[in-house]
């Protein structure tokens, strides 16, 4: 028998069923392309690998100041980095930026003679004897415990602006990201490369204009301290080219000594 074929009612339901799906899935790919093209100009805001541009004033760079002898007055001469710890008080440098500590003060953020984050006197200073007793480039990593300098601030600087994790055992090739107060300038620099192993025990980046005052930088890779500008030539005498010690077994328990 053969089937009887319905006439379909009038204004074709189906029809209008797979125009509203349509629509749907039009929609749907037209907001998918409005978030990628969001998330475009983010991604090409990024300078290529080896280029030295000013750095954002974004969480990281206020993890990141200058050191001053005394006040801002003076100029700054390193750079240090907040570094995670239980009493929350510590920072991370080269240990020849602490080689006199007495009236060192720290101001995270710092940027065109401002300290958004207030000054934070060094308390205590973690050096590792190979360094203390012969200034071994290898051993030209530094932790300190710093408190509020004046009344600006109260509390813990990791509270205010937080602190990266430290990550010994990196690769030798990894890719860090330096962030760094030349004396000349009043903002931070920012930098991205590969890495390579200068030594077993030092690590080498070719990052342009990281001149004096970058020491004690950080190296970040994946967001954590790998190392700190400083180390062979004193983290280098041309500006083109930086080295740090590796974070290895003494470098990590001098930290575990300063965070606890």
């Amino acid at each position: 028998m053969i089937p009887r074929t319905l006439p379909r009612p009038a204004g074709r339901p189906r029809s209008r069923a797979r125009a509203r799906r349509a629509a749907r899935i039009l929609l749907a790919l037209t907001s998918m392309a409005a978030l990628l093209s969001l998330d475009l100009p983010e991604a090409e805001a990024l300078p290529p690998l080896g280029v030295t541009v000013r750095a954002d004033a974004d969480a990281t760079a206020a993890r990141v100041g200058a050191l001053f002898a005394g006040g801002t007055d003076g100029g700054h001469f390193c750079t240090a980095s907040v570094v995670r710890s239980a009493g929350r008080d510590v920072i991370a440098t080269a240990a020849h930026c602490l080689g006199h500590p007495d009236g060192t003060v720290f101001a995270p953020g710092y940027r065109d003679g401002g300290a958004p984050y207030g000054l934070w006197r060094v308390t205590g200073v973690f050096t590792a004897p190979a360094w203390t007793e012969g200034e071994d480039p290898d051993a030209d990593i530094a932790f300190a415990t710093v408190a509020p300098a004046d009344g600006s601030v109260t509390g813990n600087v990791e509270d205010v602006v937080g602190g990266f994790p430290v990550a010994a055992g990196q690769p030798g090739d990894v890719t860090v990201t330096v962030v760094g107060y030349p004396s000349t300038e009043e903002v931070p620099l920012r930098c991205a490369n590969a890495t390579t192993l200068f030594s077993a025990t030092q690590r080498r980046i070719d990052c342009p204009a990281l001149s004096g005052g970058t020491s004690g930088s950080p190296w970040l890779a994946g967001g954590a301290l790998a190392g700190v500008l400083g180390g062979h030539e004193g983290g280098g005498t041309v500006p083109d080219v930086s080295y740090s010690a590796v974070m290895g077994a003494a470098a990590l328990e001098l930290y575990r000594e300063a965070a606890a």
